[in-house]
């Protein structure tokens, strides 16, 4: 069996180096080939498993310097059928590429949003005078600097050493420890083809909405939680897009869902929710650690 792993393109994103490792781990534990499929965003790369086109996607939820990637989240909540199955932490360090000769030289920076907001202020030390264009990722953002020595990209040296681009300035992003956590995403429930452990799980998440936005609403919901002493490791409230004022909560719990415990906590919090969704249960793998 062959599986097809849905992720941001194009090729040299960290993403794709994300699922590149997840890719190894997966053929060293368990046999199986995969084929990388790389999308022009996110949203796409989630639609091809909710649409069967691919088996799996490697997403990014979360960067230690600038939160969540809410395109991930709002994306999650629309698809009833998506499940975590790993969550997958990789360090990034960004480098400058270009061929200019020099930073003076440089008119225009491309990168991803999260790019640039996580070197947001080195840009405005050294190219203070620069404009800043987004793109859909930091590997589309090479795309044309061999014709235009005025223009610069922010990504890995991943991708520098893919397109054979030189790299101007290295370790850009403002903070060195700057990780960003992706989700390894099936259409379902894992199959064996897809576990690459059979030990118990650590963390799950869900997301839900309020029946009304009243006081305390959201008390409720997190004293479940605190009272049966499972800890909460991350929170975020996202609009609902139904009406200003109104949001969808997102959760990590540091927990098994299958757990007893779990499962009671689960219940009681159906009651006070209008909509509860069970978004995976999982381990969390740094990259380091996959061989």
């Amino acid at each position: 069996m062959t599986l097809l792993i849905a992720h941001l393109g194009p090729p040299g994103t960290y993403t794709e180096q994300a699922a590149v490792f997840y890719v190894n781990l997966l053929n060293k534990s368990t046999g199986v080939e995969a084929i990388l499929c790389p999308y022009p965003t996110i949203s796409q790369s989630l639609h091809a498993v909710a649409d069967g086109e691919a088996q799996l996607a490697v997403v990014p939820v979360e960067n230690s310097i600038e939160g969540s990637v809410t395109i991930t989240l709002d994306t999650l909540w629309q698809f009833d059928s998506l499940r975590i199955q790993l969550a997958l932490v990789l360090p990034i360090a960004h480098m400058l590429i270009s061929c200019a000769s020099n930073l003076n030289r440089i008119e225009t920076v491309y990168s991803h949003p999260q790019a640039l907001a996580q070197c947001q202020g080195w840009l405005e030390r050294f190219l203070p005078t620069v404009q800043i264009i987004p793109s859909n990722s930091t590997s589309e953002a090479l795309q044309g600097l061999e014709q235009d020595t005025t223009t610069a990209a922010i990504a890995s040296s991943r991708a520098a050493q893919l397109y054979n681009l030189p790299i101007l300035a290295s370790g850009i992003n403002d903070y060195p420890e700057n990780f960003t956590r992706f989700w390894v995403v099936s259409h379902g429930e894992a199959i064996a083809e897809y576990q690459t452990s059979k030990v118990p799980t650590s963390h799950t998440s869900l997301a839900f909405s309020m029946p009304t936005n009243t006081p305390g609403a959201l008390v409720k919901p997190l004293q479940i939680f605190a009272q049966l002493g499972i800890n909460l490791s991350r929170i975020e409230s996202r609009p609902t897009k139904r009406s200003l004022g109104e949001y969808l909560f997102f959760m990590d719990l540091e927990a098994d869902a299958k757990e007893a415990q779990m499962q009671s906590a689960l219940a009681e919090l159906a009651i006070h929710t209008e909509i509860l969704k069970i978004l995976g249960a999982y381990n969390v793998l740094p990259i380091s650690a996959v061989t």
